[in-house]
Formats: C-alpha cells, sequence, structure tokens
C-alpha cells in the first residue's frame, strides 16, 4: 500500500504543537485530506525509589477536565536527545535526578491525528536535584507502592494512556 503525501499546509502554529492539513493520495488513487497534529518527541519516566515507590504527579488535563494521576513526562526541546530531556524533566516534575536512566521503549501517543513520539524511561537511584517548574504546570507530588499501583490499573483508577503504557513497558523491571 503506497499513500503519497501531495502537499503540507500549517493551519495553526500554538506552544506545544502545530496543525497541517495534509493532502494524500490514497491506494486507490483517491485524494483525502487530513488534519495532523505536529508534535516533538516527548518522554514518559517511571521512577522508582529504593523503597518501591513510584513517583507520580497530579494535574488537572483541560481535555479530561479532570485532574489526571500521571508518571512525570514531557516535551523534548528542539533537537534535545531523548535521554537528555528525560534527566531534565524529572528534575522539574518530582524535584529528583535518576542515578540511571534505562530506555524500556518508545511508542505513537496517537498516530491517527498525531507525530507525537514517545521515549519512555526506567528512572531508578532518585535523589534530590530540583529544578524550577515550567510556570504553566500546577503538579502535586505523589508515591505509591509498586504492588499498589498495578492493582489501581486494574481498578482503572489510572486513565492517561502515556502512564499506561509506560507502566505496561516497566511491569518486567517492577513485578519480576
Amino acid at each position: 500500500m503506497t499513500f503519497e503525501i501531495l502537499n503540507r499546509k500549517k493551519i495553526y502554529q500554538g506552544r506545544a504543537f502545530a496543525v497541517e492539513q495534509v493532502l494524500v493520495t490514497l491506494p486507490n488513487g483517491r485524494q483525502q485530506s487530513y488534519d495532523l497534529v505536529s508534535h516533538l518527541p516527548a518522554v514518559t519516566l517511571v521512577p522508582v525509589d529504593r523503597d518501591r515507590n513510584l513517583w507520580f504527579v497530579s494535574q488537572f488535563r483541560l481535555g479530561s477536565m479532570d485532574d489526571m494521576l500521571e508518571l512525570p513526562a514531557g516535551v523534548l526541546e528542539e533537537g534535545e536527545a531523548p535521554a537528555n530531556g528525560a534527566a531534565r524533566e524529572i528534575r522539574e516534575e518530582i524535584g529528583k535526578a535518576a542515578g540511571e536512566l534505562q530506555l524500556l521503549g518508545t511508542f505513537y501517543m496517537a498516530p491517527g491525528y498525531s507525530s507525537e513520539y514517545m521515549h519512555v524511561f526506567l528512572a531508578s537511584g532518585l535523589y534530590d536535584a530540583p529544578l524550577a517548574a515550567d510556570a504553566d504546570e500546577f503538579l502535586n507530588v505523589r508515591l505509591i507502592p509498586v504492588d499498589e499501583v498495578y492493582r489501581m490499573v486494574r481498578r482503572n483508577e489510572i486513565r492517561d494512556g502515556k502512564t499506561l503504557a509506560a507502566l505496561l513497558l516497566a511491569e518486567p523491571y517492577l513485578m519480576g
């Protein structure tokens, strides 16, 4: 199956992403226009401390109109290596640095309409090393034992997609 991109036109540029209108020739020869959220790559961290607690943040999210329990995460800066972005984000969001960052996997957040590509890191050997939080972030940090986190997942108490995917990738390291 071949899809040919005929034209890309930026129709909106925001702080975190752009929206493009993309004209494509489909495998059957028809032309179709799609809206694409053009987004920088991002990172999600699974911070685990020596007492087997996972570090989460809770914050209001406009898309859900609710506070969401999430693993620390953030968008990479233009050209920033994923490991460097992960090291920065964990310090900004939970005030800790990781003695070790291990890449667990990568995935697209919502490839039907977005180019956002997520890198997931297990963060261990945590120690205090805070950086100033982003001006628009109001985070509450929560520590939850690993076993309780996976019970919460099964009870549908964690509803953030990137957090669920990251916990799935981390499960062999945390539960094995």
